[in-house]
C-alpha cells in the first residue's frame, strides 16, 4: 500500500509540473467554470422566481443540490476525464500493452496516471456554493460532515460507471460516445430528483443512479434522509466498485496486443 501512495505521489506531481506549463488554461478554466456556474443558479432562477418550488425543496436547499453537483463535475474534471477518458486511446494505439507491463495493478495505473488542475475551480466554487447556502440554512459543520459519507460512495458510483463504460473499449474501441451519454445524463443531478417526472426518478434512482450522487447526500446534510438510503448508496458503490474490477479482467482476456 505505501509503494502505491509513493507512485501515486510520482504521478500527480509529474502532472501538475506538467500542466502548470500552460498557466492561462487555468485562467480560462476558471472563467469558464463561472460562466457554467452562473448560467446553472440562472436555470435554477427561472423555476423559482414566481414562487414555484421543487416539492420540498426550498431555493438555498435546491443550491445544495447544484453545489454537489458542481463539486462532483470538478472531481470528474481533476480526476476522472484525463485518466478514465484515455483507457480508449491506449486500446486504439496499443499502448495499453505497456501499462499491462508494470508490476502495478493496470486498473490503479490507468484510474490515477493523471491530475488535471482544470478542474479545481468547480471544486472551489461548488464547496462556496455549499458553505453559503449552507448558512442561510443555519447548518452546522456536522451536518457537512455527515454528508461526506453518502457524497464519498457517490464518487465511487461515479468512477465504477465510467471506468466499467471504458473497458468496453477492448471490443468497441469508439466508445467516446457513450461516456458523453453518461456525462450528460449526469447533468440531471443539477437539480433535486423531485424535478422529475415519476418515471425519470426511477430511472435516475435505480438504473443510472443520479440520485446518490447530489440528491441523497444534499438530503443528508439537511438531515432528511432515511438510512435505507445512505446504506443502498454504501451497497450499490461496493457492487459497482467489484464489478469495475471483475470486469476489467474480464475485458484482458479479450485484449489483442499491438505487438501480437
Amino acid at each position: 500500500m505505501q509503494r502505491y501512495f509513493k507512485i501515486l505521489r510520482l504521478f500527480w506531481s509529474t502532472a501538475i509540473a506538467t500542466e502548470l506549463e500552460y498557466r492561462l488554461n487555468f485562467l480560462i478554466a476558471t472563467i469558464t467554470s463561472i460562466a457554467n456556474l452562473v448560467g446553472s443558479l440562472f436555470g435554477l432562477f427561472l423555476f423559482y422566481r414566481t414562487g414555484y418550488t421543487f416539492e420540498g425543496w426550498s431555493w438555498s436547499e435546491a443550491t445544495i443540490v447544484l453545489g454537489l453537483f458542481t463539486l462532483l463535475q470538478g472531481f470528474s474534471a481533476t480526476f476522472l476525464v484525463p485518466n478514465l477518458n484515455s483507457i480508449v486511446k491506449q486500446v486504439e494505439q496499443g499502448t495499453l500493452d505497456f501499462v499491462l507491463l508494470k508490476p502495478i495493478s493496470s486498473q490503479f495505473w490507468l484510474s490515477t496516471k493523471t491530475i488535471s488542475p482544470w478542474g479545481l475551480p468547480d471544486l472551489f466554487f461548488g464547496t462556496i456554493l455549499i458553505v453559503y447556502a449552507g448558512n442561510k440554512l443555519g447548518l452546522t459543520w456536522h451536518d457537512y460532515l455527515a454528508s461526506l459519507i453518502p457524497l464519498s460512495f457517490g464518487i465511487v458510483i461515479l468512477y465504477s460507471l465510467w471506468f466499467i463504460l471504458g473497458a468496453t473499449s477492448i471490443w468497441f474501441v469508439k466508445v467516446y460516445n457513450v461516456t458523453e451519454v453518461l456525462r450528460g445524463l449526469l447533468e440531471a443531478g443539477r437539480y433535486p430528483i423531485v424535478a422529475y417526472p415519476a418515471v425519470y426518478r426511477f430511472f435516475f434512482t435505480f438504473v443510472v443512479p443520479v440520485a446518490f450522487l447530489t440528491t441523497i447526500p444534499a438530503q443528508t446534510m439537511l438531515n432528511r434522509s432515511e438510512i435505507i438510503w445512505t446504506f443502498g448508496a454504501v451497497i450499490l458503490a461496493l457492487i459497482l466498485f467489484s464489478f469495475s474490477i471483475f470486469f476489467w479482467r474480464f475485458a484482458l482476456r479479450f485484449y489483442t496486443s499491438a505487438s501480437s
